[in-house]
């Protein structure tokens, strides 16, 4: 019998580039990978047999009834309410998706017998510390911000691993909790993204927009603040790490690369990278605009329990960044999940 790795949250960016990473890497005849989301989505059939997707919602238990029951090694648990793609505001959302989708996920892992619960917490717990700290450590004291739009999600996401640290104490599951800050990737247009409740555009896909186009691009605040550039397949290599690591490892583990890029040294790299030599943009600074946030994330205890090693410079994140964004691997995905195609 195949042994199970159930992703929830299958149908968000970084779960589509972990099941593509974990396709790569395990072998059909020992594994099978559950993807599994809200939506009814047709492109994971592409990497079967050893992808296999399975509907289900974190906030209604009985949908978990379609799921595997026995035989699952490990839950990774991406599924939730965030504030980047959440129009309006609604606190309850935060509270049904990220406190009960969770203790619904922990249920569905003890139950099903999992050795280990992968889960997925947001920078938010440490916003207190923006402005005081330029390297973030693992373990420090959480700090959310009290008000504004991301209070009651980081509350929330808070709630949510305590309960993860609780099913690990009572029924000695392994538990591995990953900070994430901006994690880079391509995505299409498609996949709305919002700010306050309203939609915007990411601040690095409008830089890399205007760096194809030959627009002029703006440096702004102090050009030597910026922050740690985590690309998302470092990313899927440091779950794939947690999946087979000891579950003495068990932890919360800063996801990054511990190097702070200057938005200086980011912008020029973009211009390298995604301008055409006949229409370079300009660069100007205006330093009466606010700082970047200006913060790294240390990732020594990665390093030492899990075998982390970051591989992808600011350069070569943005390299294959170009590259995925002229194979469009994924334009099927995207189109059926925010098309409606």
């Amino acid at each position: 019998m195949r042994k199970k790795i159930v992703i929830f949250g299958a149908g968000g960016t970084l779960g589509l580039y972990l099941v593509d990473h974990l396709s790569r890497l395990l072998s059909a005849d020992e594994w099978e990978v559950i993807a599994s989301g809200r939506s009814d989505i047709a492109f994971f059939d592409r990497y079967a047999p050893l992808v296999r997707y399975v509907q289900a919602d974190i906030t209604d238990e009985k949908s978990f009834a379609a799921l595997p029951q026995q035989d699952v090694y490990a839950v990774v648990h991406f599924a939730g309410a965030l504030p980047a793609y959440m129009e309006g505001y609604d606190p309850r959302r935060y509270v049904d998706a990220n406190v009960m989708g969770t203790l619904n996920v922990l249920e569905y892992a003890r139950t099903a017998g999992a050795d280990r619960v992968l889960y997925t917490q947001t920078i938010s717990d440490y916003t207190g510390y923006f402005g005081e700290m330029i390297e973030l450590a693992d373990d420090m004291p959480r700090k959310p911000a009290m008000t504004g739009d991301h209070a009651v999600y980081a509350i929330t996401k808070i709630a949510a691993e305590e309960l993860c640290w609780h099913y690990r104490a009572a029924y000695g599951m392994g538990f591995f909790a990953f900070r994430l800050p901006n994690i880079y990737c391509f995505m299409h247009d498609s996949k709305t993204l919002y700010h306050d409740g309203k939609p915007a555009v990411s601040s690095y896909r409008l830089m890399i927009d205007k760096a194809r186009a030959g627009e002029p691009l703006e440096i702004w605040g102090d050009p030597t603040k910026g922050m740690d550039l985590i690309y998302v397949k470092d990313f899927c290599q440091m779950i794939e790490k947690a999946l087979f690591a000891p579950k003495e490892a068990s932890g919360t583990y800063n996801v990054g690369t511990g190097v702070l890029t200057s938005l200086e040294d980011q912008v020029h790299n973009i211009v390298d990278v995604f301008c055409e030599p006949d229409a370079v943009s300009d660069i100007s600074y205006r330093p009466e605009k606010h700082d970047c946030v200006n913060y790294c994330m240390n990732v020594d205890k990665a390093r030492a329990n899990l075998g982390y090693e970051p591989v992808y410079t600011p350069v070569k994140m943005l390299e294959d960044y170009k590259a995925e964004m002229e194979a469009d691997r994924f334009a099927d995905f995207f189109t059926e999940r925010y098309e409606g195609r």
